[in-house]
């Protein structure tokens, strides 16, 4: 337990926080920057004796339960959180379910690559947003059917011949079992599982192989329908602090695959 470094954070965090940010009325002639330590301290469910001695560096190793209620006390964002167990020298327990919005500044940077697919995935593998490139290299029913496990194990949507099939495959039910430690209560999840299972023997051999990917540079094949074969990298982006993947899909500059992809991305321009 690293005692210094977790009093210095609780108690930065503390004075970065206002008032009215706790539905507390502002005060002009507050002393103490940020909050009071007994507000902190009520907020959190504890005593004002022991929250004071942990920012003093004196305090006995806090349990997951104070540590939980002294990151929503200082509304933590989900890395300053892991960060906090970090101090106390524990684990972070799993989130209750996995993150489903998309941070208005990864949807910014979507609409920024006009040249380039590009995907958001939460950690169940739904496509919770997506450019109009990737909808024209995906299908147009991408929306309806969002999740890329159900597409690539139960056949829903548009299901492109691909050389890394395989590969996906694996890599989907690595990504799965990551998710399905993590978030143990998401209903969302604990339901898509059971439909993979039930409805594909190749997920369950899979599953039970354990496979481990990491997520980085790939390149494969795809058979567009309308565009014909089309020779794609894939890339991804981590946003660690929502568990969610930016794919980035492109092709080698100046092949025919990337003026391809430029027709594709005029149509969908104009």
């Amino acid at each position: 337990m690293a005692r210094q470094e977790l009093a210095r954070f609780l108690r930065d965090r503390r004075e970065g926080l206002r008032p009215q940010d706790i539905g507390l009325p502002a005060d002009p002639h507050r002393r103490t920057p940020g909050l009071r330590r007994e507000e902190v301290a009520e907020l959190a469910h504890m005593s004002v004796d022991y929250y004071t001695r942990l920012e003093q560096a004196r305090g006995p190793r806090p349990s997951p339960r104070i540590l939980d209620g002294l990151a929503q006390a200082l509304r933590l964002a989900p890395a300053e959180r892991s960060h906090l167990f970090r101090l106390a020298g524990t684990s972070a327990p799993p989130g209750v379910r996995a993150v489903r919005r998309v941070r208005p500044h990864v949807a910014q940077l979507l609409r920024r690559l006009p040249d380039t697919g590009a995907i958001v995935t939460d950690a169940a593998y739904d496509v919770i947003a997506w450019n109009p490139l990737a909808q024209a290299l995906f299908g147009d029913d991408l929306g309806r059917h969002p999740n890329l496990a159900r597409r690539r194990f139960l056949g829903q949507g548009h299901a492109y011949e691909s050389s890394s099939a395989e590969e996906f495959g694996h890599i989907v039910v690595a990504r799965l079992r990551r998710a399905a430690d993590r978030y143990p209560h998401d209903a969302a999840l604990t339901g898509l599982l059971g439909e993979l299972r039930a409805g594909s023997e190749e997920f369950r051999q899979i599953w039970e192989e354990r496979p481990v990917h990491a997520p980085g540079h790939r390149s494969k094949t795809v058979a567009h329908p309308t565009a014909g074969p089309l020779r794609l990298n894939c890339d991804v982006l981590l946003v660690p602090e929502d568990d969610q993947e930016v794919v980035l899909i492109t092709a080698d500059p100046g092949s025919p695959s990337a003026r391809t992809i430029r027709r594709l991305a005029g149509a969908t321009a104009s």
